[in-house]
């Protein structure tokens, strides 16, 4: 009888673990987003590239902070190059600490200062400071620089023609800045692999550092996941407009399993009428429906 209970046990296990496809997973990101009044982009990737799934994958959604870690990748393969160093130091001055800019930088030093090309990197991409950002915008060139390099890169679907500065001054202007879900994805698996030697091993081991100690975003891709659990991720975030309307609300990263494998997962919110909290609980409700079906996966 104990036999019998244990091999039943055991088959429901199996048909369960059988029965976790890409489209039972789809369904429930479906089943997650309906009856929302938001618009809801997600591309995940998992299983060694095996089990991929998209919503709205191929839609233009707002990047607002999250292509701060493009212009990162950007300025370090310039110093792969030899054009700079990590450790050579940028000025930036008083003027150039904007008081409408978010800027943990400008809050620790008033007076501005002189900082490492590494430390700047940390405060645009970990704290998704706006001044820090626009540094190292000015410094590589430009947005059209950092667009440019990906499209050479064979990175398609995503658009970047603006400082934080003019994107922040006018509402619409932000849109000009966007991604697809799936080219978010694509930039995350293809710099993560580094198989076609985009990064030297420091600049590869500095990024995905900082991308591990990245602060925002505590209740959207981390939200449910288990405490402790590695995930290296960039958050955006657009605010909400005097109609009650926010255009951006996004996280992307790689999350690290237990077992050493991990999945990409790029979510984007935009067009929500809802608030900020339910905003972010839909990232996080993706994140952890995802996380459970990899984990199901793994045994």
């Amino acid at each position: 009888m104990t036999r019998l209970f244990c091999l039943t046990v055991f088959l429901s296990i199996t048909s369960l673990i059988k029965a976790q496809t890409t489209e039972s997973l789809r369904h429930k990101i479906e089943q997650i987003v309906a009856g929302k009044n938001v618009t809801v982009g997600v591309a995940i990737s998992g299983n060694s590239g095996k089990d991929t799934i998209s919503l709205n994958g191929d839609r233009q959604f707002p990047l607002q902070s999250v292509f701060k870690f493009h212009i990162a990748l950007t300025i370090l393969s310039q110093i792969d190059y030899g054009l700079f160093a990590l450790d050579q130091k940028i000025e930036i001055q008083k003027k150039d600490l904007l008081p409408d800019l978010w800027s943990p930088l400008r809050e620790e030093n008033p007076d501005g200062g002189s900082f490492p090309i590494s430390k700047l990197i940390e405060y645009a991409v970990s704290l998704s400071d706006n001044v820090a950002c626009d540094a190292l915008l000015k410094l590589v060139g430009g947005p059209n620089v950092v667009e440019d390099y990906f499209r050479k890169n064979n990175i398609r679907g995503l658009s970047i023609k603006l400082d934080e500065e003019t994107q922040q001054s006018n509402w619409d202007l932000q849109f000009q800045n966007w991604t697809t879900p799936k080219a978010a994805n694509e930039v995350l698996t293809k710099f993560y692999y580094n198989t076609e030697k985009f990064l030297s091993k420091e600049s590869y081991d500095f990024i995905w550092k900082v991308m591990k100690e990245t602060e925002t975003g505590q209740n959207r891709l981390k939200g449910q996941l288990p405490k402790g659990t590695i995930i290296a991720h960039k958050t955006g975030s657009s605010g909400t407009n005097n109609e009650g309307l926010t255009a951006a609300v996004n996280d992307i990263g790689i999350v690290f399993l237990p077992n050493g494998q991990h999945f990409f997962i790029s979510v984007f919110v935009t067009n929500s009428k809802e608030d900020a909290e339910t905003n972010e609980k839909l990232i996080a409700d993706i994140a952890i429906a995802t996380w459970n079906y990899f984990i199901l996966k793994t045994k």
